[in-house]
């Protein structure tokens, strides 16, 4: 009975989280990420709270529910997200860039890829960084998947989780599309109405 309580706390079973490995962090970890760090493997791998990241999960489903979809840019510069941010981008309507970022786009209005969205959400600070600064050019929120190895200067609301990994990515833009769209739908009084089709692996990247 306690483990089924404790499942009924976070948005899937716990052992689907570890099964994922979105709990899996790097072997670097800085000070910003510190406290969403609960212990450290014998192999030096950092690992992160999932209950954290399921609580931001959600916060940040929250906050992206008050925007416009097409307001709402998600960038992926790593391969293994830019077919989890592809679904994601279908699934709620939001406006996706994979692969290279163009310098200019959220700066340079005489740019052919440029674009004025309301909020930013960068799959990684590092490999993202040049969207994260133009995000910050432009004074736009800043809402960042940010692993042990991450800097959240200049990000808005932190989603603490490995997002490097495949089946990572694929379970964190699963579970933000999901609870973003049962968000929209609470706030129309539909709820019960709510179903949500797609399933994790939908999201998953191919090897």
């Amino acid at each position: 009975m306690a483990q089924e309580n404790e499942n009924e706390e976070t948005l899937i079973p716990s052992t689907d989280y570890l099964a994922s490995g979105v709990h899996i962090g790097t072997q670097q970890k800085t000070g910003d990420m510190k406290r969403f760090i609960y212990q450290a493997r014998p192999d030096g791998l950092y690992l992160l709270a999932i209950k954290m990241m399921d609580k931001r999960l959600r916060i940040a489903a929250r906050f992206l529910a008050n925007y416009e979809p097409s307001s709402i840019l998600v960038v992926s510069a790593r391969e293994y997200g830019h077919h989890p941010v592809s679904i994601f981008a279908k699934v709620t309507g939001v406006e996706a860039i994979v692969g290279r970022f163009i310098p200019g786009t959220l700066t340079n209005p005489e740019s052919a890829y440029f674009t004025e969205p309301a909020i930013l959400v960068v799959t990684d600070p590092m490999t993202d960084e040049q969207a994260l600064k133009e995000g910050v050019h432009a004074g736009i929120p800043i809402v960042a998947l940010c692993d042990t190895n991450n800097s959240s200067t200049n990000i808005d609301l932190i989603i603490p989780t490995n997002n490097k990994g495949r089946k990572a990515l694929a379970t964190v833009y699963w579970l933000l599309a999901r609870e973003m769209l049962r968000e929209r739908y609470r706030r129309e009084g539909k709820e019960e109405e709510f179903t949500f089709d797609y399933k994790e692996e939908d999201f998953e990247a191919e090897i």
